[in-house]
C-alpha cells in the first residue's frame, strides 16, 4: 500500500473513484490549514511526548504543498503519483526534524526536504544510467533544464554564464548537456536498419554475444571434456618421473615445487629438471595432436 492509498483511507469517501489521483488531490485540498498556534502545539506534542497523532495531523495538513511542489517536476516524464509519494516521504522527515521553538512555519522548513526526496527519485529513475553523482552534477542537472532559454544546444555565452552562476567549469556544463541529450534505448526493441550503411540501432542487433548462446556453451563444455580425456590419456603415457615433475610444477593447486626442490629429490641439477619438464610437455602435445 502506497502513501497515497494510506492517506485516502483517512478521509470520508466521495463520489470520485477511491485510489485515483484526482480523488487524492481533492482530499488533500479539503484538509483545513493549521493556524500557527495549532502547528506549534502539535509540533511540541510530537517532539516532547512522541505523539504520533499530532505528527499525522501535521503531515496531512501539509500534503497540499507536496502536491504543489511535485507538479513542478512533471517535465521529467515521471508519474505525478510517484513524485507526490516521494515528496510525502520528505515531508515526514521534515516533521520529524522540525523544531517549532525557532519560530519558523513548518512549510518553510519542509520545502527543502520535499524537494530533496523528489530530486533523489528523479536522479534514480530519469535514466537507466545515473546522470548525476557529484554535487556539482546534481546542481547542473536541475538548473540546466530550467536555465536553457531556447531549444537546441546552448551558446558559448550561455554555457559560461551558467557555469559562473553554479560555480562549475564550462566543460562540466557541456558534459551534462551531452548527458541530457541522450535517450534510453530498449535493448530488444525494434531493430532499425539504415539502408545506406546497413547499421542497426537496436542494441540486441549489435551487442549479440554468440559465445553466450546455449549451443555454443554446450559445444565448449563438450570440447573441454574431450580435451581433458585426451590429456589424461597422454599423461598416463609418460614415465613416473616425468609425471611427478609435471604434476608438482603445473597441476598442483597449492604451492608448486621449484626446480631446485625437484633437483634435490632426484639428485640431478635444476637444469636437468627443466629439460625433463620441457621434454614431457612436448611428448604430451605430440600424443594429444595424434589423437585429435
Amino acid at each position: 500500500m502506497t502513501v497515497i492509498d494510506t492517506a485516502l483511507q483517512v478521509f470520508t469517501p466521495s463520489q470520485l473513484p477511491i485510489g485515483s489521483m484526482e480523488a487524492y488531490i481533492q482530499r488533500v485540498n479539503d484538509i483545513p490549514y493549521l493556524s500557527q498556534e495549532e502547528e506549534y502545539h502539535l509540533s511540541l506534542q510530537y517532539q516532547e511526548q512522541g505523539d504520533l497523532k499530532s505528527a499525522q495531523k501535521l503531515v496531512l495538513s501539509h500534503l497540499r504543498y507536496v502536491v504543489r511542489v511535485a507538479r513542478g517536476y512533471l517535465g521529467y516524464g515521471l508519474p505525478l503519483g510517484d513524485l507526490i509519494q516521494e515528496g510525502t516521504v520528505g515531508l515526514m522527515k521534515a516533521v520529524k526534524r522540525f523544531d517549532p521553538k525557532f519560530g519558523v512555519r513548518l512549510v518553510s522548513f519542509a520545502v527543502h526536504w520535499i524537494k530533496a526526496e523528489i530530486h533523489e527519485f528523479i536522479l534514480r529513475n530519469w535514466r537507466i544510467v545515473k546522470v548525476a553523482t557529484t554535487k556539482a552534477q546534481r546542481k547542473l542537472f536541475f538548473n540546466l533544464r530550467s536555465a536553457k532559454k531556447r531549444l537546441g544546444w546552448s551558446t558559448q555565452e550561455e554555457v559560461e554564464a551558467l557555469a559562473n552562476d553554479l560555480g562549475v567549469s564550462a566543460a562540466e556544463v557541456r558534459n551534462m548537456e551531452n548527458r541530457l541529450s541522450v535517450q534510453d534505448v530498449s535493448f530488444d526493441g525494434p531493430t532499425v536498419v539504415q539502408p545506406e550503411t546497413k547499421d542497426t540501432y537496436a542494441p540486441v542487433g549489435y551487442l549479440e554475444d554468440p559465445q553466450g548462446s546455449p549451443e555454443m556453451q554446450l559445444a565448449r563444455e563438450g570440447w573441454d571434456q574431450h580435451m581433458a580425456a585426451q590429456f589424461r590419456f597422454a599423461f598416463q603415457k609418460l614415465d613416473p618421473r616425468s609425471q611427478d615433475i609435471l604434476e608438482k610444477r603445473w597441476l598442483l593447486e597449492d604451492q608448486k615445487a621449484t626446480l631446485q626442490e625437484l633437483a634435490e629429490k632426484y639428485q640431478v641439477s635444476p637444469e636437468r629438471i627443466r629439460q625433463l619438464e620441457k621434454l614431457a610437455i612436448e611428448k604430451l602435445k605430440k600424443i594429444i595432436s595424434c589423437r585429435l
